[in-house]
C-alpha cells in the first residue's frame, strides 16, 4: 500500500503540473485573440497604448510563471521520492537528538531550504519582470534585508510555536492534535492584533493620513457606516512596488485602516471614498471571520490528518520514514496539501469573489453611487496593467477578485 499510495503522490504531482500549464496556454491564447484592439467594452476607459502594455505584462508574467511552476514540481518530486528527507533527518537526528526542540528545528530548517529554492525565480520577478514594466521600486539591499527579516521572524514566532505543537503530542496522547489547534488558533488572533502594532513596522513606514478634507471626509464615511477605526494611515509601499492597494488590520480598538501612498496619488478623493466604503462593506458582511473560520477549519483538518497518519505505517514508510513520528507526518502534510487544496481553489475563490461582490454592492448603496467606484477599479486595472481579458478557467483558478467587466456589470445591474 506504501507504494501505492506514493504512485498517486507521483500522479498528483504530474497533474497538477499539466493542469497549471494547460490554464497558462489557454490564457496565453485567449489573451493573444483579443490583443489586436482594445476590447469594445474597455474603449473609452482604456487607451491603445495601455492596452498593449497590459497584454504584453500578461503574457510576459505567464511565460515566466509555467518556468517557475515547472521548476517547484522539480523540487516537490526530488524532495519527496528521493530519499534526501529520510537521509537528512536521520543526519538531523545524529547531530542535534531526537528532542521537540531538535524536531522543531529540523523543520524550520527544510521550510528554510526549501524556500531558498525559490530565491532565483523572486529576484528574476521582482528585477527583470516588474522592473521591465516599470512596477519594481526596491534595491537588491532592501529585497535582501526583507528576507532576512522574514527569517528572524520565523525563527523568534515559528520556532516556539511549532516546539509548543511537538510538545503537546507529547503529553496529550490522542487528543494532542485538538488542542495544537486551539494553540494556533490562539496564537493567530494574538498576530491580529500584534502584526500590525510590532510587525508591519519592521518592513514598511507608517504614517496618519494629514489633515485635510481627504482625512475629514474618510473618517466622516467610517462612522455613518458605525466603523470606528483608530486611525487611518498611509503605507509607503512605493518604496517597493508601483502596485496600489488598501486594506484594514488588527482588532477591536486596535484596528485601524491602511491606505498604500501609491493609491493615495492615483485616486482622487471621491474615489478613494468608494476604496475606503468597499473595504468596509467587507467588515460589515462578516468577510474577515468568515474566511478566518474557513482557514481555522482546514487548519482543524490537517491537524487530525497528522494524527491519524502519523500511526499509518503505509504514509511514513512510503516516503522512507519510520511510523509513529509526528515531524515526518508534519511535514509530508505540508508538502502534499497543495496538490489538493490547488483542486479546491476555484471553490474557494468563487467564494472569495462572491465576497467581492457584496462589497461593491455595500460601498455604491452607502454611497449612493457607484460611478466613483467604477472610476477607481479602471483606474486601478490600468496603473497595475491588470489582464482585462483572463480566460474564464484560468479566472476560476487564480483570480479571488471578479474581473473588471464582471464588476461593472453587476454594480450597473445594482444602482439601475
Amino acid at each position: 500500500m506504501a507504494s501505492t499510495f506514493v504512485m498517486i503522490c507521483g500522479l498528483l504531482i504530474v497533474a497538477k503540473w499539466v493542469a497549471q500549464m494547460a490554464l497558462e496556454c489557454l490564457n496565453q491564447q485567449h489573451v493573444q485573440t483579443h490583443a489586436e484592439a482594445v476590447p469594445p467594452a474597455f474603449t473609452n476607459t482604456v487607451t491603445p497604448e495601455t492596452y498593449a502594455k497590459s497584454v504584453a505584462y500578461t503574457l510576459a508574467k505567464s511565460r515566466f510563471e509555467m518556468i517557475d511552476l515547472t521548476w517547484s514540481a522539480v523540487v516537490l518530486a526530488a524532495t519527496l521520492f528521493s530519499g534526501v528527507l529520510p537521509w537528512f533527518y536521520r543526519v538531523f537526528q545524529h547531530a542535534a537528538g531526537s528532542s521537540v526542540w531538535a524536531g522543531a528545528a529540523f523543520l524550520l530548517v527544510v521550510g528554510v531550504l526549501l524556500s531558498a529554492t525559490d530565491l532565483p525565480f523572486e529576484w528574476h520577478a521582482q528585477f527583470h519582470l516588474e522592473q521591465r514594466f516599470g512596477f519594481n521600486t526596491t534595491t537588491a539591499a532592501l529585497w535582501w534585508l526583507d528576507r532576512v527579516k522574514g527569517l528572524l521572524l520565523a525563527l523568534a514566532l515559528g520556532y516556539p510555536l511549532v516546539v509548543l505543537i511537538l510538545k503537546l503530542a507529547a503529553w496529550l496522547g490522542a487528543a494532542w492534535w485538538f488542542w495544537a489547534w486551539v494553540c494556533l488558533a490562539a496564537f493567530q488572533l494574538v498576530m491580529m492584533v500584534v502584526a500590525p502594532i510590532l510587525i508591519m513596522p519592521l518592513f514598511n513606514k507608517f504614517t496618519t493620513l494629514p489633515a485635510g478634507s481627504l482625512r475629514d471626509c474618510l473618517l466622516a464615511l467610517g462612522e455613518r457606516a458605525g466603523f470606528r477605526a483608530r486611525d487611518i494611515q498611509v503605507m509607503d509601499g512605493s518604496k517597493r512596488s508601483r502596485h496600489s492597494n488598501a486594506f484594514f488590520t488588527g482588532l477591536g480598538r486596535f484596528r485601524k485602516i491602511v491606505l498604500f501612498d501609491t493609491l493615495v496619488q492615483q485616486l482622487d478623493q471621491d474615489e478613494l471614498q468608494s476604496v475606503l466604503a468597499h473595504e468596509i462593506g467587507h467588515y460589515k458582511k462578516g468577510h474577515i471571520l468568515k474566511i478566518m473560520a474557513l482557514s481555522l477549519g482546514g487548519s482543524l483538518l490537517v491537524f487530525y490528518l497528522v494524527a491519524v497518519l502519523a500511526k499509518e505505517e503505509w504514509f511514513l514508510r512510503g516516503f522512507g520514514f519510520a511510523p509513529g513520528n509526528i515531524v515526518p507526518a508534519l511535514l509530508l502534510i505540508s508538502l502534499l496539501a497543495g496538490l489538493v487544496v490547488f483542486w479546491l481553489s476555484p471553490v474557494f475563490h468563487l467564494l472569495s469573489r462572491r465576497h467581492e461582490y457584496e462589497a461593491d454592492a455595500y460601498a455604491a448603496s452607502l454611497l449612493k453611487r457607484h460611478q466613483p467606484l467604477i472610476a477607481a477599479l479602471r483606474k486601478l486595472n490600468e496603473k497595475n496593467l491588470s489582464n482585462l481579458t483572463p480566460h474564464p478557467f484560468y479566472s476560476g483558478f487564480y483570480y479571488s477578485h471578479p474581473t473588471l467587466l464582471e464588476r461593472e456589470a453587476a454594480l450597473t445591474r445594482l444602482m439601475g
